[in-house]
């Protein structure tokens, strides 16, 4: 299954099942066919994504760092930063535009 993101502000943002989960849970939204984004959403799912991707990059540091010491980690090339960078362009322009985010309709 793909996640298909949408807003009439931006391009839609395609992502894989499991990497758009992923998205939905670190906003706070249970995954699922479909779902909503509103405006006054958007702003604590972009924070809530920005913390993430500061606690995964420290968690990667102290791995790096610390290689005998045990961090839960993806095991994944790709880091959040990356894989939410488009998403959290779809969300912030959107919230510029005034409109929701949709995905699954």
């Amino acid at each position: 299954m793909l996640y298909k993101f949408k807003s009439q502000a931006c391009a839609d943002v395609i992502m894989l099942q499991m990497n758009g989960e992923q998205m939905l849970t670190i906003i706070g939204k249970s995954p699922s066919a479909q779902g909503i984004i509103t405006v006054a959403q958007i702003p604590a799912a972009i924070a809530a994504l920005n913390a993430a991707i500061v606690a995964h990059e420290e968690a990667e540091a102290h791995r790096v760092a610390n290689p005998q010491t045990e961090v839960e980690i993806d095991d994944d090339s790709v880091m959040l930063r990356q894989r939410a960078a488009p998403f959290i362009e779809l969300l912030s322009r959107s919230a510029e535009a005034g409109k929701d985010v949709v995905w699954g309709v």
